[in-house]
């Protein structure tokens, strides 16, 4: 019997193996700053606090916009790698987290609705449809106030 994502906990070598992936080994991520502050099979959250290298207009020190693309692209990543994650907890931490070598991005699309002014921001993901080739997902951009900035969805290649 299949366990619903819902139901899904996660071993803590999973999370720390993911959490090295995606805040390490992804360099970029590095770059942007995301951290990770929740990972569920359902939903995960990260945070990226503000910083001189990612101003996009220097008057305002609003945030560029390609960085809110690319951290929501990032996010909808790492949603797939733990609904992946979830689907194969029949098989060894090791074996799940060696799964994510062939996932990217097949399409991505960001609605700006409000200009990237904050302390920092909070981003989250959620998968939308998981199946054998592509996943769909759907992702948050946060201001600290919990403004909703920009919402994105994505499609990812997972085979």
């Amino acid at each position: 019997m299949i366990q619903p994502l819902s139901d899904v906990e996660f071993e803590p070598e999973f999370l720390q193996g993911l959490t090295r992936i995606f805040e390490e080994q992804i360099v970029f991520n590095k770059t942007l700053g995301l951290k990770i502050t929740d990972i569920r099979a359902q939903q995960v959250r990260a945070r990226m606090n503000m910083h001189n290298s990612l101003v996009g207009h220097f008057s305002y020190n609003r945030l560029h916009g390609g960085v809110i693309s690319a951290g929501m692209d990032a996010m909808g990543g790492l949603a797939v790698m733990a609904a992946i994650g979830a689907r194969h907890m029949d098989e060894p931490v090791s074996a799940r987290l060696h799964r994510f070598g062939k996932l990217g991005t097949i399409d991505l699309r960001i609605d700006y609705l409000r200009p990237g002014i904050s302390d920092y921001f909070e981003l989250r993901a959620e998968v939308m449809r998981l199946g054998s080739r592509v996943a769909s997902t759907r992702m948050e951009f946060l201001a600290a106030d919990g403004k909703l900035l920009s919402t994105g969805a994505a499609a990812y290649i997972v085979s």
